[in-house]
């Protein structure tokens, strides 16, 4: 989602750090300055500063694309991974996909232009605002997503079944996506707000603020206050589990011999046959562990998402009632910080699930 930019009030680019000019002339803002004596000198369009932080922006640009990219391939082309909870995590790549691909270039092209001017028009400017809340919004409710059918898998895994998570996971997808798409169309459909100003050249989010109100709650604050809710849930419900370990014990031959291991948390029960029979009756069960798994999965996925998108969101709600101004450059740090959550995603999915890692390797062996 594109930040306000105060380009009228505020020449001259967020990442391009250098004094500000005031003056109507001709000369002012085509990047020359004069001496004392009167000779005009040619200054540097850019700094070593500016260059660097461009690059780690389009660096970040790219592996945003194709780490999403790569993740959506993984999924298409690996059949066990055509079912719940992973259609979930393809919907959450298809709108970082998009984030990458139509919305931080145009952002970036912005924040290269003198006085972060949009000199595209305005059709191209409502378009790009209206992907820029559409993708961002859906990547934001898919987390929202996500971190519900974790929690329903944890605390109704007997009722939660593979044909009821994949209804709920379509319903949620839907939701998501038909609720994005109001959010961003709103001002165009109900004359909330016009995201153009033809004689600043400026090109934002609606600053109506009523609209302000109704985007910044339905894209950000209702669904953190999900997620907030369904992890606290998540740990109440493994904090509860996992006190009241429950084990069943089943009755053996009296021809079993039992020896307990010295220094092993596990039995050993060896028959007088051929076979030899190991089970674990203290520790973690296997759906146990996968369930830590998935509420640590959860809380660094929440984690993360706060930490990128609350500094942007509360700039955004606030920003439309005060008449104090935010500098540029940190108005251009916070929507940033809330892009790169679109890249840490795909990393904390594949990163709790060894799934993903194998399907990597095979897909680049077999490219080989």
């Amino acid at each position: 989602m594109e930040v306000s930019n105060l380009s009228g009030a505020t020449p001259g680019i967020a990442f391009l750090p250098g004094p500000e000019s005031c003056s109507d002339s001709p000369i002012s803002g085509r990047g020359v300055g004069s001496t004392p004596g009167g000779l005009i000198l040619p200054s540097p369009p850019f700094s070593v500063f500016t260059v660097l932080v461009v690059t780690l922006l389009v660096l970040l640009i790219a592996a945003t694309f194709v780490w999403n990219l790569l993740v959506l391939v993984t999924i298409l082309r690996v059949r066990t991974f055509h079912r719940v909870p992973h259609n979930l995590v393809a919907s959450t790549a298809v709108s970082d996909v998009l984030v990458a691909a139509l919305v931080m270039p145009l952002s970036l092209v912005s924040e290269l232009s003198a006085g972060r001017r949009w000199q595209l028009g305005r059709s191209l400017c409502h378009v790009w605002i209206s992907f820029d809340v559409l993708c961002c919004t859906a990547s934001i409710w898919n987390v929202a997503a996500i971190a519900l059918d974790r929690y329903w898998t944890i605390t109704r895994h007997l009722q939660y079944t593979l044909r009821t998570r994949r209804r709920a996971s379509a319903l949620m997808i839907g939701v998501t996506w038909a609720l994005s798409a109001l959010i961003a169309l709103a001002p165009l459909l109900f004359g909330w707000g016009e995201a153009y100003d033809a004689r600043l050249q400026r090109c934002q989010v609606s600053q109506e603020p009523s609209y302000a109100v109704f985007s910044t709650c339905g894209a950000f604050y209702l669904p953190l206050a999900v997620v907030l809710f369904v992890y606290w849930k998540i740990y109440k419900a493994a904090k509860f589990r996992f006190g009241r370990r429950r084990r069943a014990v089943v009755p053996l031959p009296a021809t079993m011999q039992a020896k307990e291991a010295p220094q092993e948390a596990e039995m050993v029960f060896t028959a007088r046959c051929r076979t030899t029979v190991t089970f674990q009756t203290s520790g973690d069960s296997w759906r146990e562990q996968k369930e830590k798994r998935a509420a640590v999965m959860v809380g660094i996925l929440i984690g993360v998402f706060a930490l990128c998108w609350i500094p942007f969101f509360l700039t955004e709600l606030i920003s439309p009632f005060c008449a104090c101004s935010l500098p540029p450059i940190w108005k251009s740090i916070f929507l940033w910080l809330g892009y790169s959550n679109s890249f840490f995603n795909p990393l904390i999915y594949t990163a709790f699930n060894k799934n993903y890692n194998n399907a990597f390797k095979s897909l680049f062996t077999k490219q080989r």
